[in-house]
């Protein structure tokens, strides 16, 4: 199913029961609302390749932003989760909704380290949020750009959908662990988020730990731990990803030099910021431009 609204297109695959496909591609400079029940017997996996959305949920008391290049993990079984969807100008989002027992078909023998997959974690909620994998990214291209005939697309999307899980829920060998979606109550989930967009929007001069713990309401250990489970970082980590990532795209507007922008992102001086941008992409700002161009 179709649905053109304007310069937006929505497109709904049923690859089977209860293994459904969205896409999002909103061109238009107006926000487009999407609205889907579903039931609580569903896992959501939403992809945000560029733009911005807005998720509401307990009719409307609270919502959470899907960000450009962050892929969010939403399960409940206690609950329904009816997709209530604010897609911002300049959108791309693809999401996936699949039943839990369709889920363990694909991953049984996987339950060893995707936790909800456990008996004993069978009815918990969990919450995830992090950067989309580069291999996971171009997928979600191949997805969106296929010119594969129509009597044979479904056949192709539904295996580009397998390959996109199976990379997305890969375990890292080099890390030590578990893979585990952030696992606690909603309260604790708002104010993570709450911390989140703390420091990104005073990200020149960002409070110290101690000061974000107290304005969520949350004490320093439990602020430490939950970020680093919801955004698999620590707070200045993340922090100084998102400078970097921010920062080339000032520079790739050419409205800005590099002082400018080091200004915006609250460094001192140019040199401390060509040295962190240098540290974070391996070549310095003017040679990021010159290599574009």
């Amino acid at each position: 199913m179709i649905k053109n609204v304007g310069e937006s297109t929505i497109e709904e695959v049923n690859l089977e029961n209860g293994f459904y496909i969205l896409h999002f591609q909103n061109e238009s400079a107006e926000k487009q609302t999407f609205e889907r029940t579903i039931n609580s017997t569903f896992i959501q996996l939403h992809f945000c390749l560029r733009g911005n959305s807005k998720f509401f949920f307990n009719n409307s008391n609270y919502s959470f932003d899907v960000l450009d290049n962050r892929s969010i993990l939403l399960y409940n079984p206690q609950r329904t989760l009816p997709i209530n969807l604010e897609i911002h100008p300049k959108t791309t989002l693809i999401s996936i909704l699949i039943s839990i027992e369709k889920f363990h078909s694909l991953f049984s023998k996987e339950s060893g380290y995707i936790s909800f997959l456990s008996d004993e974690n069978s009815n918990k909620k969990y919450y995830d949020d992090k950067e989309i994998k580069p291999t996971v990214a171009i997928v979600l291209q191949q997805i969106i750009n296929t010119k594969v005939n129509s009597s044979v697309r479904e056949l192709y999307v539904k295996g580009k959908i397998y390959e996109l899980l199976s990379l997305h829920f890969q375990k890292d060998e080099t890390t030590i662990g578990e893979y585990c979606p952030f696992l606690v109550d909603e309260q604790n989930v708002l104010k993570i988020r709450k911390a989140k967009e703390i420091i990104i929007s005073r990200m020149a001069e960002p409070p110290s730990l101690q000061e974000l713990a107290n304005e969520i309401g949350l004490n320093i250990k439990k602020l430490k731990e939950g970020f680093k489970q919801i955004y698999g970082d620590t707070v200045y980590s993340f922090l100084f990803d998102y400078k970097m990532e921010h920062s080339r795209k000032l520079l790739e507007t050419n409205q800005y030099n590099v002082n400018e922008v080091g200004n915006q992102l609250g460094y001192s001086s140019a040199s401390h910021f060509i040295a962190a941008f240098k540290k974070k992409f391996g070549i310095t700002p003017k040679k990021y431009l010159q290599s574009l161009s």
